[in-house]
């Protein structure tokens, strides 16, 4: 089977080559005995997760952006009627309505675009993606810190780093290891609606910067008396920057800053 002379620079293309990487990759995208109903793969380049990922669904649309790789993907997978091949940018696929999970390798210059896109997907359950590894440990606190998106999105989403994979499991090789990235809705929330939105508030104006400092972001808002509580609450130093506050630790300083109004 022919392969394109070389990657695309422009479409940010380093192809999984490492069989084991791929089966290990399909194992924790779909894990056994959970047989995805429809998956959406991600840049399917020449396929190697495809074929790993097709035995594990009931359906799977491998979506392809290089037209160069399409006509290699669709003779490939032609003799698996549960595999459609579509040629064109992921982005512009409309969500399916039905329950559905996204896997794959995606190019590291689109991985925020891709991640937007799932979160933004009502019917999403959840999204296994290979990344650049700084991206996936700075998603999922793995360095001891935690992003605006990982806090304001975690009361309907559980992120996950599941491993990391070394570079030169791809052709050609990347600068950088890649990390396995999971974000998994929550069967049920954490908040009602009416609290999600006092907690997007919330992480909002801790996030909106006054030296870093969370304490001084939320006084904006609050009282003092009421910003000392929370803390109290929560077991964070008044001095703690905004980065270094866990997920579950907002969720303290939202019960006395926003829920207690309710009340």
């Amino acid at each position: 089977m022919a392969r394109p002379a070389r990657r695309s620079r422009a479409l940010s293309q380093n192809f999984l080559t490492d069989r084991a990487t791929a089966r290990r990759f399909a194992r924790l995208a779909v894990p056994q005995g959970r047989p995805a109903p429809l998956l959406l793969e991600v840049g399917a380049g020449e396929g190697a997760l495809t074929d790993t990922l097709a035995p594990r669904c009931r359906e799977l649309h491998a979506y392809e952006i290089d037209p160069r790789l399409v006509p290699v993907l669709r003779a490939r997978f032609s003799g698996t009627p549960h595999v459609r091949v579509v040629g064109g940018d992921f982005l512009a696929a409309r969500p399916p309505r039905t329950p559905f999970s996204v896997a794959g390798n995606v190019p590291f210059s689109r991985t925020a675009d891709v991640v937007d896109w799932c979160l933004r997907a009502p019917a999403l359950t959840d999204a296994t993606l290979l990344t650049q590894l700084e991206y996936a440990r700075k998603r999922t606190g793995d360095y001891g810190s935690w992003t605006l998106l990982t806090v304001r999105t975690w009361p309907r989403y559980d992120w996950r780093l599941l491993g990391r994979v070394g570079r030169h499991a791809f052709r050609p090789v990347p600068r950088v290891d890649a990390g396995i990235v999971r974000v998994e809705r929550r069967p049920t929330p954490l908040l009602d609606a009416a609290a999600h939105r006092s907690w997007c508030d919330l992480v909002e104006l801790g996030f909106s910067g006054v030296g870093g400092s969370l304490h001084a972001s939320l006084r904006r808002a609050h009282p003092r008396r009421r910003v000392d509580a929370a803390f109290r609450a929560a077991r964070l130093d008044p001095g703690v920057l905004v980065g270094e506050v866990a997920p579950e630790r907002w969720q303290r300083l939202h019960r006395v800053l926003a829920l207690r109004d309710r009340e």
